[in-house]
């Protein structure tokens, strides 16, 4: 797992490698470990190495091809490498090392870009063909790891992290108002955007060809293309004994590691799957860690975590966070994310990931089994949903409205009487992903100038183009298609990538293993939120084998507690920064109306936490980067 960036140069111009080392060099949390670079008058690659497989010097990076014409640099694993490597040996090809990066530069010798497709794997990679004078990007097919995209007139700038080409373009100072728009409502910017005028996001499944005449993007992976599995009740024994079969096959080639291996484990369903799973097929015990938090108010899984540890006889350490100096803190995780993010456990996982490097590099973690198996509570309302009761919530929703009471629980209530109550299934799955209503959201705590502004800019833009790719399926199969095209590559993907690799760690996440996806998409809904239950099918492929207590016990976890620290430990802070210099004079604010929600917010009268939350991270981020807003 590493951090790559570099240009391909429409003309040629001066101090390009020292250029170039000025942007590799911005990744160095991202590879500790070594750093290599790539120049000619066409392109710059650069590398920043964090050691996972093949220590040796062998696996340096840029690796070229045996005949010196394709160059790569990558960031992530591929969990297959071995099995391609056996089909390139015995078509002739010969390796000089024993890394997965090697395999993939002779697989595009053989297969050309038909090779990204067979690459079972978590990955962000560079590609020069110099044989054609051709630049491969290549993203993949989940969005696990990031990579982001910048053109000038002489420069097509990439990197893992915008930080790494930002420093040569004093130009990037400008807010994607369309970017804004959804991150108003959703704490982040969705799709190919970014809060950054310009710089997009590459897709997910997604690789784009550069060359002398033309910049063309291509897919080679999406759900669409996935065939649909009819399964009969009776077939269910089948189909969970399967889903173990495949989960368990993804834990076991995740393991792959030169370097110390460990999981993440909270005592939940899926990271208690990766563990049995992993002290199975792991040589030794397998390191797992847990951590309590000291904002976690007292609940955590701990005693569950530990109990799963005991039952595998892992390698077990508990950590005990506490949330010193946050200010700083959530300063940094801006830094890292190079845009304002509000989903506030970011802090808690950079955290604990800090605390995990001295004890392993590589850890694996359950992320994706949510979306995939239906693990929330709005699948659960949307499979129970018809439309005589979409009807009635409209109805229910118009009531509660005319009411005017302002309560917490009451304007939760709203909200989802809100969203269910939609007739259009776009914006209903949209409603339902954001805390802010249509009628009452952050932008109203701006000013009317940029409010006026943001009325161009349609902020589910994104949940409509997604619904329209999969509008011929059922509303709760769409809205796991949604989620795995949104809220996990966006959100919670991007929260592991950049809260982890700040610290030098590199996470896995066997739930997003190419079969295993393949497998539980083709499913229908009915039989992975049966009966209304989340999750029914994954409990019942691993019924015998996670104790029936984490099975069936209820989720418990931990909530950070960001609004609390807004009227406390940060709220000196927030006030300080919505009242920055530069801040007033960039015209984001109404403060007549923001003061009356700080005020609401502090006295507990009106809940106001994730727009307080989403704003002040935006200001921090506005001020240290002195973005134009108007």
């Amino acid at each position: 797992m590493c951090g790559i960036t570099g240009f391909y140069q429409f003309k040629n111009t001066p101090d390009a490698r020292n250029h170039l080392k000025l942007m590799t060099d911005q990744l160095a949390h991202r590879g500790p470990d070594d750093e290599g670079i790539y120049c000619n008058e066409k392109i710059g690659l650069g590398h920043r190495r964090l050691s996972i497989l093949d220590l040796s010097a062998a696996g340096h990076q840029p690796m070229f091809s045996g005949g010196q014409d394709l160059v790569i640099v990558f960031n992530g694993e591929i969990y297959n490498y071995r099995e391609l490597k056996q089909q390139l040996l015995a078509l002739g090809h010969t390796f000089n090392s024993q890394s997965d990066t090697e395999v993939i530069i002779e697989g595009f010798a053989r297969w050309g870009p038909g090779v990204f497709g067979l690459l079972n794997g978590i990955f962000a990679l560079a590609l020069w063909d110099n044989r054609n004078s051709e630049l491969y990007l290549v993203r993949d097919r989940l969005g696990v790891k990031p990579l982001y995209i910048y053109q000038t007139d002489d420069r097509l700038y990439f990197g893992s992290e915008i930080k790494s080409f930002r420093a040569l373009c004093p130009e990037l100072d400008r807010i994607d108002m369309a970017a804004f728009s959804s991150f108003l409502f959703y704490g982040n910017a969705l799709g190919t955007r970014t809060l950054y005028q310009n710089v997009r996001s590459l897709m997910p499944g997604h690789f784009i060809r550069v060359n002398a005449k033309e910049i063309t993007e291509q897919v080679y992976w999406k759900p669409e293309q996935i065939t649909p599995i009819r399964a009969p009740e009776q077939d269910e024994e089948a189909i969970a004994r399967h889903v173990s079969v495949l989960l368990e096959q993804a834990v076991s080639r995740q393991l792959i590691s030169d370097v110390p291996v460990g999981i993440f484990l909270s005592g939940g369903i899926d990271s208690s799957a990766i563990t049995a799973f992993a002290s199975k097929h792991h040589k030794g015990k397998i390191k797992t860690f847990s951590a309590a938090f000291e904002f976690d108010k007292g609940v955590n899984e701990l005693a569950k975590a530990k109990s799963v540890a005991d039952h595998y006889g892992t390698d077990h350490q508990e950590f005990f966070i506490e949330a010193r100096d946050l200010p700083e803190i959530v300063e940094k995780m801006v830094y890292h994310h190079d845009e304002p993010f509000s989903d506030a456990a970011n802090i808690p996982l950079y955290l604990m990931a800090r605390q995990v490097k001295p004890y392993a590099t590589v850890v694996l973690q359950g992320d994706g089994g949510d979306e995939l198996f239906g693990g929330y509570r709005r699948y659960e309302l949307l499979q129970k949903l018809t439309a005589g009761k979409r009807k009635g919530t409209a109805a229910l929703h118009v009531l509660l409205q005319l009411g005017g009471l302002r309560n917490n629980i009451y304007k939760r209530f709203l909200r989802m009487t809100g969203a269910l109550g939609q007739k259009d299934d776009a914006m209903l799955m949209a409603l339902m992903l954001t805390v802010d209503m249509l009628k009452e959201n952050t932008r109203g705590l701006l000013d009317h100038r940029l409010r006026n502004k943001l009325l161009a800019h349609d902020p589910f833009e994104y949940y409509k183009i997604t619904n329209e790719r999969f509008k011929d399926i059922d509303l709760v199969q769409r809205m796991l298609y949604t989620d795995t095209q949104i809220i996990l590559p966006n959100t919670f993907l991007e929260k592991v990538d950049k809260s982890t690799m700040a610290a030098s760690i590199e996470v896995r996440v066997p739930l997003l293993d190419n079969e295993l996806v393949d497998y539980v998409m083709a499913l229908p809904s009915a039989i992975k939120v049966k009966g209304g239950e989340k999750k029914w099918l994954i409990k019942k492929a691993l019924r015998g084998v996670v104790p029936d207590h984490i099975l069936d016990g209820p989720k418990t976890g931990f909530g950070v507690p960001y609004e609390n620290w807004l009227r406390k430990p940060l709220y000196d802070m927030m006030n300080d920064l919505f009242r920055m210099k530069y801040i007033q004079e960039s015209g984001l604010f109404d403060y007549q109306k923001l003061d009356k929600a700080i005020k609401e917010h502090k006295a507990g009268t009106i809940n106001h936490g994730f727009a307080l939350w989403k704003l002040m991270n935006l200001c921090i981020w506005v001020e240290k980067n002195k973005i134009v807003l108007q």
